[in-house]
């Protein structure tokens, strides 16, 4: 026994230094990489990754709580007070009271935009309101409307207020599918609600809204978005305004997964403009384009070689600066100033940055070559003059009008019309002619100014045959007896 201890002590010795050894010399060997650090669920609402490889795209602390924290403060509960009219009665029209009406109330949400007061939100949601009253960390103030543009469904509101707190903005540009992203506002009346999910699309144009020159290029995104959100503020991780909450895909009519906003630089544009000029200034190019695909290519016989990139311009206005270019039917933008275009509605977006009379630098591709030009973008009426708001509010009647521009009156293929921009209480909610309406003639009359239309129906008796052109392009009549 005593001859075998120290063989077995040997044994056991030589048996640690020879995994000791092992140890040592396997990494010398080894080819596989050591295993990277998983992410780390610290706290609710936070998430830490630690990156240890040089290739990560970003590093650092994906925090909603700090982001809801610098955000919720900015957001704005909205209630409005408006009139809704019922169906006229027999009684109605015998004493001529017009549509009987009754008091309404909505409700959405705001963005504070600076800290002197004034508040984005969304034009549907102050649209025909009567009073408009915002609610701010529990304290109500008035409101008043400083401008709006339908074309986009953005409003700018102004409340007296000082050191209020602004939103911090960030970038839409910037902004990139798949990163998260925050809805704040005020759903079905529950104040200062926070909802988290990721950009899922930019660019979607979802056919929302109507007039000659919609602008939709929004971003989608999936984080939850209900009744009253609408006009709160989407947010980056940072706390940062990315867009400005304006729509939801639902057949219910609530959230059933897709969100969709104003991105904030079309945002910072359209306040711009209207703080600055009272009225948006739309830049135009003198083209009409639409979305490049494999079926359109073909349609078109056009040898594209498998690229569907850019805008595919289906008409140029006659006379137009593109017209002299000598841009036409099939040829693509590629390119605005550096930026690519991949498509027609990030194509109205581009555009959208821009005032008439600035200068834009195009890449056109026009069969299989390629052109560089440079375009002076024009207004409505073919100059490049700021334009001002022509809107003439007729009480007598009970209507706002305004002329159509000389690039409708083209689009349309009239020589005249006079556009109801909004109805009121009188003979024009009588007649039940719509806001958006263009009136042509009235009694075989050719109108093209609002006193024309004011003068000829205030002093009209007996029949009345008015042609107008519906805000969806389609031409009709109405017949009328007083």
């Amino acid at each position: 026994m005593k001859k075998s201890l120290p063989n077995i002590f040997f044994t056991l010795f030589g048996g640690f230094m020879g995994a000791f050894a092992f140890h040592l010399i396997l990494p010398l060997f080894s080819t596989a990489p050591a295993p990277r650090e998983m992410p780390l669920l610290e706290e609710p609402g936070r998430v830490r990754t630690v990156r240890k490889d040089p290739m990560s795209l970003s590093e650092g602390t994906l925090d909603f709580v700090q982001a809801a924290a610098l955000s919720t403060p900015s957001v704005v509960y909205i209630k409005t007070v408006f009139d809704r009219y019922d169906q006229m009665s027999i009684f109605d029209l015998y004493f001529g009271e017009g549509l009987r009406g009754r008091k309404s109330i909505g409700s959405g949400s705001g963005v504070i935009f600076t800290a002197d007061g004034y508040i984005v939100t969304n034009y549907h949601v102050i649209e025909d309101a009567e009073r408009i009253e915002v609610i701010h960390r529990k304290k109500s103030y008035e409101a008043k409307v400083i401008g709006t543009d339908p074309s986009a469904d953005l409003a700018i509101i102004k409340i007296e207020g000082q050191a209020l707190p602004a939103i911090k903005r960030g970038s839409s540009k910037d902004l990139r599918v798949g990163e998260w992203v925050l809805a704040v506002g005020n759903p079905f009346d529950l104040e200062s609600t926070v909802t988290a999910g990721i950009v899922s699309a930019k660019g979607r144009n979802i056919n929302l809204l109507g007039g000659q020159f919609p602008l939709e290029s929004f971003i989608q995104t999936d984080a939850a978005i209900n009744p009253g959100n609408s006009g709160g503020a989407l947010v980056n991780a940072k706390g940062e305004l990315v867009g400005i909450n304006t729509a939801i895909l639902s057949r219910t009519g609530s959230y059933t997964g897709y969100g969709f906003a104003v991105p904030v630089d079309i945002v910072a544009k359209i306040f711009n403009d209207l703080i600055q000029y009272g009225q948006v200034q739309k830049a135009f190019m003198g083209l009409e384009v639409a979305d490049l695909n494999s079926k359109i290519g073909d349609e078109m016989k056009l040898d594209l070689d498998g690229r569907y990139e850019g805008a595919l311009i289906t008409n140029v206005q006659a006379n137009s600066q593109a017209q002299k270019l000598g841009l036409k039917k099939g040829d693509v933008v590629v390119q605005i100033n550096g930026e690519p275009v991949n498509g027609k509605s990030n194509f109205e977006e581009l555009v959208s940055y821009y005032r008439p009379g600035d200068l834009l630098k195009l890449k056109v591709r026009q069969g299989k070559s390629v052109r560089d030009l440079e375009l002076t973008l024009t207004n409505r009426e073919g100059t490049t003059d700021i334009t001002r708001n022509e809107v003439y509010a007729s009480e007598k009647i009970g209507v706002d009008l305004e002329p159509i521009s000389k690039l409708e009156k083209e689009k349309l293929g009239v020589e005249n019309g006079v556009r109801v921009v909004k109805v009121k209480r009188g003979l024009f909610a009588r007649l039940g002619i719509q806001e958006g309406f263009i009136l042509t003639s009235i009694n075989r009359t050719p109108v093209s100014a609002p006193q024309q239309v004011e003068d000829i129906l205030s002093n009209i008796n007996g029949k009345v045959y008015i042609e107008a052109i519906s805000p969806d392009g389609v031409k009709g009549y109405f017949n009328y007896y007083f």
